[in-house]
């Protein structure tokens, strides 16, 4: 059965996330949820009804996934302000991977509870946007790929202990979603699909296993919208249709947009708003999280935008003075000045173009999917 209802979409932020993060050098260090709630505000897609302030997850809940040694390692090393050769050595902490900074226990624990927060607030019905979760590689006993606990999991186990049985994961980020597949690849109550690039950190997630109800589709460079659309609705929507899930989690990263500095695919916004819509329309609860993306330009559009799409807002093609304003304000040095699109600085809505869909996605999806 398909819905179509934007009733009970609920909008999880902080504003923690306006405070600086992972050092001046670091590619996180861009502004991000803090921009996207601000540009939602001045597009008058949020009110009193439906934001609501997360709280920051607790030992016990942090406990439910990750080790309590190393829970204790990030608060000590966010104490101390600074990691040694142990933790660097044994968690993963203080690298220029996961560098410790200001507060980095209470933001990573705030993105942690925003995603539990949204498992509980979709018990009866609804959709909720956690755009600062996401945090898809973060393993057990360590931190990885810029995520220092993992808030999908810990998502996807407070629906479970909630008493639902199914729950299906989509990872649209630019980078496999090991840390979720890893954490599940025993589960049957869980199924795992990620579409990420080929060839590209973690360099995983290169095949399927049905069986354990895991399917990754290694995807090439410059993949594209018309491509992602076609593996939504020929693999992704039917394994979820047959799947029957009761609830869905998508970590929705914005670094498969074209112009991400750390990824060649080529994905529009568009695509990304319209692949979450139609996989929200499979089960009555969904929550939606963020992920990569180190544009602000094209993740702040992108993850707005979304939010617009799940709340059932119109997105016009003319944005208030604030919003502009906004965007012009932007800057990032891993984006070259020549290489920002004008479209970026007045726009939320990437410009679309149509086109082919290659061989080789047609090929991945029998492979992959068989």
């Amino acid at each position: 059965m398909r819905l179509n209802n934007y009733q009970g979409a609920v909008f999880v932020g902080s504003d923690i996330y306006r405070l600086a993060a992972y050092g001046k050098n670091h590619p996180l260090s861009i502004p991000r949820v803090g921009s996207v709630i601000d540009l939602c505000h001045h597009m008058g897609w949020l009110n009193v009804q439906n934001y609501v302030e997360s709280s920051p997850a607790s030992t016990c809940d942090l406990t439910r996934f990750h080790s309590m040694d190393y829970v204790d390692a990030v608060k000590g090393v966010d104490k101390a302000g600074k990691s040694d050769a142990q933790n660097r050595e044994i968690y993963g902490l203080g690298t220029i991977e996961n560098p410790v900074f200001t507060g980095l226990f209470d933001r990573a624990a705030m993105s942690c509870g925003g995603s539990i927060h949204a498992a509980e607030l979709v018990l009866n019905g609804g959709c909720a946007y956690n755009p600062a979760g996401g945090t898809h590689h973060g393993r057990p006993s360590a931190a990885s790929g810029f995520c220092y606990f993992n808030d999908p999991v810990l998502a996807i186990y407070r629906l479970l202990d909630l008493g639902l049985s199914r729950v299906f994961y989509l990872d649209l980020d630019a980078h496999h979603g090991d840390g979720v597949e890893a954490a599940f690849t025993d589960d049957l109550r869980v199924a795992t699909v990620s579409i990420h690039e080929q060839r590209r950190w973690p360099y995983s997630g290169v095949e399927s296993n049905p069986a354990n109800r895991v399917w990754n589709f290694p995807v090439p460079g410059g993949f594209n919208a018309s491509e992602l659309n076609f593996l939504i609705n020929e693999v992704v929507l039917p394994l979820a249709d047959k799947f029957s899930p009761d609830a869905v989690v998508v970590t929705c990263g914005a670094d498969g947009l074209a112009g991400d500095p750390l990824s060649t695919m080529e994905l529009t916004n568009i695509s990304l708003w319209s692949a979450v819509s139609e996989l929200r329309a499979v089960s009555p609860r969904a929550i939606v999280l963020g992920g990569g993306g180190y544009n602000p330009w094209t993740v702040i559009r992108c993850w707005a935008g979304l939010w617009a799409t799940i709340a059932g807002c119109n997105i016009p093609s003319s944005l208030t003075v604030p919003a502009v304003d906004l965007l012009n304000s932007l800057e990032c040095d891993l984006v070259d000045e020549e290489d920002i699109n004008p479209s970026w600085l007045n726009s939320i809505v990437d410009e679309t173009e149509e086109l082919p869909v290659r061989p080789e996605i047609e090929n991945l999806a029998l492979l992959q999917a068989a």
